[in-house]
């Protein structure tokens, strides 16, 4: 990794349970990076996948203002501890420095479409082998729901099933959503009635040799890792059934909406194997570990209903006779979201997403360090101006 680019580890200290912050915890492995200023061979690989962002080659006056965040970690922490704390708060005030938009490299943002109305169903493909039909859409919504993008998956012939091409077009979409600062919040649907995904495209896979299995799958693991590395908010709306890697796509998004006439389940060990795209890891941190192995071990189906009430999704609706109640509910959630200052709603899914992965005493530190960076920006003036002249902000994202 270059000198002007740091990955903001979540190797720290490990939760014992229920009451982590209050107890004693033990030591994870240095992240790479800490161990080769302690002499020692890499560590492993951080899981999961971390937040990563381009960032200045120094330090700066916001990365300043999160310098007590470094003591009260180092207070608790102490010896290596303090060099880990220093290392993640560091990384922080980096990551969050490139999401405000100071420095660092951009990808080309995906160009505008025209006006959409406000359920559009017309949209383009983006991906270099999009065939007859467009099988992933992206659209950019305008009116009231300018700022969302919609990913609409699009492969009716094989019910929305992850092809190697497919998953490419989901990086590359992901890709340059993910510097364009125009982007408030991301809702990835489907575009086929009464199907989200089907998983992995099981037609493909018989026809790959074992290498190429290997190479698929951590591919696909990947571009999921990078959906849910998103900066701003992700909604998945689920109106159909969402099997293995559907599943496993939808609970890489900040938040999930289903039709309660929707089935999920990660069914893979049905086909002797097992969840390969975060499944392991992203649905026991969602619902807990029993009930997670519980699904898993079993292969079990649920529909919306009773997915709502073990926390799988947060909300449930009827379906409707077009088939996207879940869509129309994820565009009113995301609607809400769009008021709201852009800075803070990204800093904010940065502290949520890497506290929860650390100590609760780390997790306040990068809380700090993540404050520290809303407090120079011109929104922040611009929202103590709104509430003194009683008018709704108008907030820039700078």
């Amino acid at each position: 990794m270059s000198s002007g680019r740091r990955a903001f580890s979540c190797h720290a200290h490990q939760r014992d349970g229920p009451g982590a912050g209050a107890g004693p915890s033990r030591p994870l492995p240095a992240a790479p990076a800490a161990a080769a200023r302690e002499g020692r061979g890499s560590g492993a690989p951080c899981v999961p996948q971390p937040v990563t962002w381009a960032a200045g080659p120094g330090p700066g006056p916001r990365e300043a203002e999160a310098a007590p965040a470094a003591a009260m970690a180092a207070a608790a922490l102490g010896g290596l501890g303090l060099l880990r704390a220093r290392l993640r708060l560091a990384a922080a005030a980096a990551a969050t420095s490139a999401a405000l938009g100071r420095s660092g490299h951009r990808a080309p943002p995906l160009r505008r479409g025209v006006a959409a109305a406000a359920f559009p169903s017309a949209g383009r493909s983006y991906g270099s082998q999009a065939k007859e039909e467009e099988e992933l859409r992206v659209r950019y919504l305008d009116d009231e729901h300018k700022g969302i993008v919609v990913l609409g998956l699009n492969r009716s012939h094989a019910k929305n099933a992850l092809s190697k091409n497919l998953v490419k077009m989901i990086s590359k979409a992901v890709d340059a959503l993910k510097s364009d600062k125009k982007v408030r919040t991301v809702v990835f649907r489907s575009e086929v009635p009464g199907i989200f995904c089907a998983g992995a495209d099981l037609k493909e896979r018989a026809k790959m040799h074992s290498s190429e299995v290997s190479s698929f799958v951590s591919r696909a693991r990947a571009t999921i890792n990078e959906l849910a590395n998103l900066p701003v908010p992700t909604i998945a709306a689920i109106d159909g059934t969402a099997l293995g890697g559907g599943l496993e796509l939808a609970l890489a998004c900040d938040i999930r909406v289903a039709a309660s006439s929707a089935k999920m389940g990660l069914v893979e060990t049905k086909l002797a194997i097992i969840p390969g795209a975060g499944g392991t890891q992203r649905l026991p941190r969602t619902i807990g570990v029993s009930l997670a192995k519980e699904l898993i071990f079993s292969a079990r189906i649920v529909d919306g209903e009773e997915a709502k009430s073990i926390g799988l999704i947060s909300h449930v609706v009827e379906q409707n006779e077009a088939g996207d109640a879940a869509y129309r509910r994820a565009l009113a959630l995301a609607r809400e979201f769009l008021p709201q200052g852009p800075v803070a709603m990204r800093v904010a899914k940065l502290a949520i997403n890497q506290g929860m992965e650390v100590d609760l005493v780390t997790g306040l530190a990068i809380e700090e360090a993540c404050y520290a960076q809303t407090i120079p920006t011109k929104d922040r003036i611009e929202g103590l101006l709104a509430f003194k002249e009683k008018r709704p902000p108008r907030y820039k994202g700078e």
